[in-house]
């Protein structure tokens, strides 16, 4: 972690380094802020010091998330895998209670009050490992607070966001090719054109749609329904179904995606016809010991590599919800995100970054089996 360190004068640094130590631990949700480090300041001076840090205009969040964005890079140079995953998703912080903050924003009706966060999580596509978090919007009510380059405007949809960011992480040097992983929300077939023609690949879970599948005109679930009649799905191993082991099996096919699309253009919704993309279909299901289908997932993907097979696929949409898991750390099991008292969205976001490079350093020490691992391990259990 020593070596991951933002760009920034050498005392922010190690304020930086602290401010991450103190995330280490769980958080209590009864306790005012972080667990202080042994031998550490008080309570009163460790909170003047979080908030003059927090506050700090030379702390910027493009410096903060640049620590990640090194892990990213270092796991994907030692990747097994060509490719690497980039799981995209959002989140609600719900602050209705937090009459401090003067900037919330009211998401969907009048008591439903808060922040709302965008975050790009990296995952290795041999292995599934949750790498880290390598973009991020936090959109308030009065600004969005951004890892990115260029920040979304305040009101551009979120999924308009995903563009923008698909063409930035080529920039981040990951040396592998990137795979964008988004559930269904983001199955809107013009973007799906957008993202292709600019040659990004992407894997999204999608609902019924037309498509062109051996010349002729189908619906999706007509395929999945032969896929069924003919036998066409292949066992391809077990799987976790709410803590159960139960069966996976999947099924492939090459469709057009020809229909026209809407956009709205000049403030006015207009139909578009684009080019017909080819993209696999992906069908996988979970089954009981009695052969029910416990769960079905269909999947659009572009990704035309002889060596990523129908299997591979399915796990990559699978690994996705490491992203959940994610949310989940920061939100409810471990860090109690929502309950944390800085007033500004801006210091919500910086501290955000700071405590998920301490989520990815007890990953990597929980992957890690020195002996001063161990000692580590032991000291943050106790």
């Amino acid at each position: 972690m020593e070596q991951n360190l933002p760009r920034m004068e050498p005392r922010l640094q190690r304020r930086y380094l602290q401010w991450v130590q103190e995330h280490l631990k769980s958080a209590n949700r009864n306790a005012a802020g972080p667990a202080l480090m042994p031998g550490k300041n008080l309570a009163f001076s460790a909170t003047q010091a979080a908030w003059r840090f927090l506050s700090n205009p030379n702390v910027g969040l493009i410096d903060l998330i640049e620590p990640l964005r090194e892990v990213g890079r270092q796991a994907a140079s030692t990747s097994k895998s060509d490719y690497m995953l980039l799981a995209h998703d959002w989140c609600k912080l719900d602050y209705k209670n937090h009459t401090s903050k003067s900037d919330l924003r009211q998401i969907t009706h009048e008591h439903d009050i808060g922040y709302e966060m965008s975050t790009s999580l990296l995952i290795d596509g041999a292995t599934g490992a949750s790498i880290a978090p390598m973009q991020m919007h936090l959109k308030t009510g009065t600004a969005v607070h951004s890892t990115a380059v260029q920040p979304p405007a305040m009101d551009v949809h979120r999924l308009d966001e995903l563009t923008p960011t698909m063409a930035e992480s080529q920039q981040w040097g990951l040396a592998r090719k990137i795979v964008h992983v988004i559930d269904r929300e983001a199955d809107a077939l013009g973007r799906m054109r957008q993202w292709d023609e600019a040659g990004h690949l992407f894997l999204v879970r999608c609902d019924d749609r037309r498509v062109e599948w051996n010349g002729q005109s189908i619906l999706l679930s007509e395929i999945e329904d032969y896929f069924d009649r003919e036998v066409i799905f292949e066992a391809c191993g077990e799987a976790l179904y709410h803590s159960k082991t139960v069966a996976q099996e999947v099924a492939e096919a090459e469709v057009v995606l020809y229909r026209p699309h809407s956009e709205v253009v000049d403030g006015e919704k207009r139909t578009i016809r684009g080019e017909p993309i080819t993209v696999r279909l992906v069908v996988t299901r979970l089954l009981d010991e009695d052969d029910y289908v416990l769960a079905q997932w269909t999947l659009l993907c572009n990704v035309f590599d002889v060596s990523i097979s129908s299997y591979q696929i399915a796990l990559w949409y699978y690994w996705r919800w490491l992203i959940e898991t994610y949310f989940k750390l920061l939100k409810s099991h471990g860090q109690e995100l929502e309950r944390w008292q800085q007033q500004t969205g801006e210091a919500i976001a910086r501290r955000i970054l700071i405590a998920s490079m301490a989520c990815v350093a007890v990953v990597e020490l929980q992957n890690d089996d020195s002996e001063e691992a161990k000692k580590r391990k032991r000291s943050l259990c106790g």
